[in-house]
């Protein structure tokens, strides 16, 4: 029986070893320990192993909120009703029985893996949904309240406080390779950031002496209504695309020629050289 075992992993394993990288075991035990440690994008189960048979493993498996969206593959020699409601029940993904055919084994693989890269960039848009809501709002409901209760001097202290807490709350999901960034790409990262909390900006690179890029866009980050309310976020955009210049050590400035909490159709900024 456990040579039988082998001489199928055996087999798997010389049918995906030339696209896959390939990590087995014998048991459902060390087959847990493995998942743990390795984490693999795809899990192929045998339903006959020693230990802990493939129903048990997988409804373990799916049963953690660390690998419960692992795809899991379910190969039996059994074809029968029961067996595979059994495995539907565990919560298997696919099912393959044997002999397996190496075409149909790698087909299968591969649709199982973009399906979960689709379930894990829907998860990635919605916390860059959950991030923009909850950034939008604090700026637009509570800050123009603060702001109107407070006294002139005190106003531009709370307005870089919210400009650093947004650029570092978005710069926690941002490529730390970028901490270098020449003045070439900093108009698109300008842009990349902004754009997280909604904005649809774009960046252009001039061959004016003093004006390196400008940044425009027509969707505002915090929303037209809220930004012709409250000119004040206007602000803020300004300010962020300051701060970056600052975090990234670029001897620039930003200047605003246009905005639409201005009432104008679209926001233009520009990044220019500093003169001393």
């Amino acid at each position: 029986m456990v040579d039988d075992e082998i001489m199928n992993i055996e087999l798997l394993k010389a049918y995906l070893d030339q696209k896959y990288a390939v990590i087995s075991a014998i048991n459902g035990k060390e087959a847990l320990e493995l998942v743990d440690s390795e984490k693999p994008d795809v899990i192929l189960l045998d339903v006959m192993m020693p230990e802990l048979n493939g129903y048990q493993v997988c409804e373990i498996l799916k049963g953690n909120p660390e690998t419960q969206f692992t795809p899991v593959i379910m190969v039996t020699a059994l074809s029968g009703r029961d067996d595979w409601i059994a495995g539907i029940n565990a919560g298997a993904d696919e099912f393959l029985t044997k002999p397996v055919n190496k075409m149909e084994l790698l087909t299968r693989i591969n649709s199982l893996l973009k399906l979960k890269n689709m379930h894990y960039d829907l998860l990635a848009e919605r916390d860059k949904l959950n991030l923009q809501n909850k950034i939008r709002s604090v700026l637009t409901q509570i800050i123009p309240v603060l702001l109107k209760t407070l006294p002139g001097e005190q106003k531009s202290i709370v307005i870089h406080q919210m400009i650093d807490m947004v650029v570092e709350a978005i710069l926690e999901n941002a490529d730390s390779e970028n901490e270098n960034m020449s003045y070439e790409c900093i108009g698109d990262v300008c842009c990349q950031i902004i754009n997280q909390l909604g904005a649809e900006f774009k960046s252009e690179m001039l061959a004016s002496e003093n004006t390196i890029f400008t940044i425009q866009g027509n969707v505002c980050p915090w929303g037209k209504e809220e930004a012709q309310l409250n000119p004040i976020l206007c602000t803020l955009s300004r300010g962020i695309f300051s701060r970056i210049l600052d975090i990234y050590g670029q001897d620039m400035e930003v200047d605003v020629l246009e905005t639409i909490g201005n009432g104008d159709k679209q926001c233009i900024f520009q990044l220019n050289k500093i003169d001393y």
